[in-house]
């Protein structure tokens, strides 16, 4: 199977803990190369952020279950890419 190398996971987390604990978290994850993690709503509870992670050969259960245990819930994979290079998005006309 090729490697995967990147995922963009829409995820919903508790306030508690904050992204830069998460990312620490995450970015700590074997075959790791970097994370980012950007808010895209804030409740009175709860933060709907965008986590990207990039690396090597990712181990997607590993990420997830990093994220489970910090109280977070991950929506939907947005975007998944794997191989030996990343291949950016090109914006269509559809786009």
């Amino acid at each position: 199977m090729g490697n995967l190398r990147r995922l963009v996971l829409d995820v919903l987390k508790p306030l508690d803990p904050s992204i830069v604990a998460l990312v620490q978290f995450l970015a700590d994850l074997e075959g790791v190369d970097g994370v980012n993690i950007s808010i895209n709503e804030i409740d009175r509870r709860v933060e709907n952020v965008k986590i990207t992670v990039e690396g090597h050969d990712l181990d997607y259960p590993k990420i997830v279950q990093t994220i489970e245990e910090q109280g977070a819930s991950v929506h939907s994979i947005d975007e998944v890419a794997a191989g030996q290079v990343l291949i950016e998005d090109v914006v269509t006309s559809q786009d």
